[in-house]
């Protein structure tokens, strides 16, 4: 089993962090520091928020697909 360095897997965090605060609705995700505060310095802990994260905008879009009528019918 292959190990990843730790310096590679936070960076690779941060770029997932990044993608989702700037693409995902406000609010989904906390701040770094805040998940830090709440569960550790843990890289797993910040994963666990960006999954959450990710899971919350799905649930979002898939609450506005379902109240917006299909785009034929829209008049």
């Amino acid at each position: 089993m292959a190990t990843i360095d730790i310096a590679e897997c936070r960076a690779a965090l941060t770029l997932i962090r990044r993608t989702i605060e700037e693409y995902c609705p406000p609010g989904v995700l906390p701040s770094e520091e805040a998940v830090n505060a709440l569960h550790g310095p843990d890289p797993m802990h910040e994963a666990e928020a960006l999954a959450t994260a990710i899971v919350a905008t799905v649930d979002k879009l898939t609450l506005l697909s379902r109240q917006m009528p299909p785009a034929s019918s829209i008049t």
